[in-house]
């Protein structure tokens, strides 16, 4: 007897064609999966146990469920099916190998495209994400452990260590976009760990937004990236170092005052294509300690946004290191190394990885917003528990 509110479907069926997975399926759903699928060129030639919709959900589900194998994973995203053991009476647990081999055929590209059209900004204009009409934004970069394997390690690098010796696994350079409001990753790009911030940067100039104060540490700066930066229409707030050469033009009446940058020593001097930017000097002192700041924007008006206003913006560029603790320490697990053993299926994995936190901090967001509230006060751990109970609420089958 069919259950209730079953709609008998077109085609063939396969147990792998009625999968939910609830908070995943809320934020990438099947009909997005299915078009990006077709846009790569990931979508299977034949009937298969496991076609590539479900592949798509299976690699976010590895994210999820970093501890479990291959297995595991796969009974907690089919869990929780009323019918499993009825209708799909047949249906037979695929082994390791075969789902090796269809995360194979799936690929990357499929992961990287459904994150870049999926995460968008999450905050609300008006909200404590904004300065004024600018939403706060923090570009940084983090390094994750991969599986060591010599594919793995020709392809991302393993970093030295003071001696002789490498260090024990290979790793991949995450630079990420992040709201500051949301902690949502918005945008990202992944390489081996020998290339630096700086070079992976202009892999995220097409994600700012002319409504976007975008914040970024020292180590980001030169005079090509700020021009290209500027030239996207969103507005910037760069710390630069200490021996940068910033001539005072003209001093404002918050204690900033107005330079330029130029390409290189022989255009300063000629005054060659000078980039105006305002300087914004201050210290922070912590107990016995203390740190010179200087910042450069393109906010030329100290009405729009005054020195001091500018410099409490940028102490909440931090918010990036705690996304990045919620992405290793609370979803990875601490200490977890990726497990990925070929160079494809490490970036497939790492945008697994993004899809499951952005699909968490969207659901955040919601109640946020719903509840009136901060969604910095709610606990993306205790989130993430109650999506991982969410996914596996019932017996898992055993076939």
């Amino acid at each position: 007897m069919a259950r209730s509110g079953w709609v008998t479907p077109e085609g063939p069926e396969r147990l792998s064609d009625h999968v939910s997975l609830g908070v995943l399926t809320r934020v990438f759903s099947p009909d997005v999966v299915d078009a990006v699928i077709g846009r790569t060129g990931a979508r299977e030639q034949r009937n298969r146990l496991l076609p590539s919709r479900l592949m798509v959900y299976y690699v976010m589900a590895l994210a999820l469920f970093s501890a479990g194998s291959y297995e595991e994973v796969m009974r907690s995203l089919l869990a929780g099916m009323e019918w499993i053991t009825g209708r799909f009476r047949d249906w037979q647990m695929p082994t390791k190998a075969a789902i090796f081999k269809a995360r194979t055929r799936l690929g990357s590209a499929v992961m990287a495209e459904l994150f870049a059209e999926t995460a968008k900004p999450l905050a609300l204009p008006g909200g404590p994400g904004f300065h004024g009409s600018w939403r706060l934004v923090s570009v940084d970069g983090t390094c994750l452990d991969l599986a060591d394997t010599e594919a793995n390690e020709r392809a991302y690098g393993r970093p030295g260590t003071a001696t002789d010796l490498k260090s024990a696994y290979p790793q991949a350079r995450v630079l990420g976009l992040v709201e500051c409001a949301t902690h949502a990753v918005i945008g990202a790009v992944v390489s081996g760990f020998s290339t630096s911030e700086h070079d992976l940067y202009p892999g995220l100039l097409h994600r700012l937004e002319a409504d976007m104060l975008a914040m970024a540490d020292r180590g980001f700066f030169s005079y090509t990236a700020w021009k290209d930066s500027s030239g996207t229409g969103a507005q910037l707030l760069w710390r630069v170092k200490a021996n940068a050469v910033l001539p005072v033009l003209e001093d404002l009446a918050d204690g900033s005052y107005l330079s330029a940058v130029y390409a290189n020593p022989k255009a300063r001097r000629n005054n060659t294509d000078p980039i105006r930017v305002r300087v914004i000097e201050y210290t922070v002192s912590t107990g016995d300690t203390s740190s010179e700041f200087r910042l450069i924007t393109t906010i030329l008006d100290p009405h729009a946004a005054s020195a001091e206003d500018l410099a409490e913006a940028y102490a909440k560029r931090w918010e990036i290191e705690s996304c990045f603790d919620e992405l290793k320490t609370h979803q990875r697990g601490p200490g977890t190394v990726l497990r990925s053993k070929t160079p494809d299926g490490v970036l497939q994995e790492i945008y697994g990885y993004l899809c499951v936190h952005y699909a968490i901090r969207s659901l955040i967001g919601d109640v946020a917003h719903h509840f009136e509230e901060d969604p910095l006060r709610f606990s993306f751990t205790r989130t993430l528990r109650a999506v991982r109970r969410s996914l596996a609420a019932r017996p898992a089958f055993s076939p």
